[in-house]
């Protein structure tokens, strides 16, 4: 079994904001893929399906974020799941918005639930790093984590965890590669590759028709003609 993990703080209040991006994507990924329904366990939310033709349990810690290892810790033990089977999907404030990236094992960077996970279970797990973007000063972050997303983002946020719940089949395999570009292609769809259409001849003018039905009788030729007889 593999354990996937979104990191988010509960509540109505915090369910828009960037630092739950993780549960948004945890949440697309059940939808997507039927898996169901959310009960409570292991200090959190849990899900347990098939995905890819592997069995994978969903966690949505409900301990808040700075005590989210306590929950991940729980359920990895219960299950006996190792930490290299074990992905984390987190916001990630050194990634411009709608980037995405997988990496294995590394640092917290300051992010407080990496932070507790890692202080229960070490570093060697999965993350999928969610960019969310910065607010271009480090006193600014707490706050701007912690606000909803724009109104205006929702448009690329819908495709990235649109892309997401796309590619978990290849992410549950193990194939790193093959997820991010299943996320690009609703990122980046390809443009349509349609000829254009050939342009139609101009239709004849008003003034054509007039000059071959004139009153004289005579024809366009027949007056060209005339004039140089």
């Amino acid at each position: 079994m593999k354990l996937w993990v979104g990191l988010g703080n509960p509540g109505p209040r915090h369910a828009g904001n960037r630092h739950n991006i993780g549960f948004m994507a945890l949440d697309r990924i059940a939808e997507a893929h039927g898996i169901g329904p959310w009960r409570s366990r292991f200090q959190g939310l849990v899900a347990d399906g098939v995905i890819g033709g592997e069995r994978v349990l969903l966690l949505k810690p409900q301990t808040f974020m700075n005590l989210s290892g306590q929950s991940v810790a729980e359920a990895a033990r219960f299950h006996r799941i190792a930490p290299a089977e074990i992905v984390v999907f987190h916001d990630e404030i050194d990634l411009p918005p709608g980037r995405l990236k997988v990496k294995d094992g590394g640092g917290h960077a300051g992010h407080n639930g990496l932070r507790s996970i890692q202080a229960h279970l070490g570093p060697d797990f999965r993350r999928v790093r969610l960019g969310v973007g910065h607010p271009g000063h480090k006193d600014a972050v707490a706050g701007y984590v912690l606000h909803d997303f724009a109104k205006a983002e929702a448009g690329w946020l819908d495709d990235l965890l649109r892309g997401i719940a796309d590619g978990a089949p290849d992410l549950a395999r193990g194939d790193g590669t093959a997820f991010l570009n299943r996320v690009a292609l609703r990122l980046h769809p390809p443009r349509s590759s349609k000829p254009r259409p050939e342009p139609r001849p101009p239709a004849p003018s008003a003034a054509a028709d007039a000059d071959d039905t004139a009153p004289d009788g005579r024809t366009m030729l027949q007056r060209l003609a005339d004039r140089f007889r």
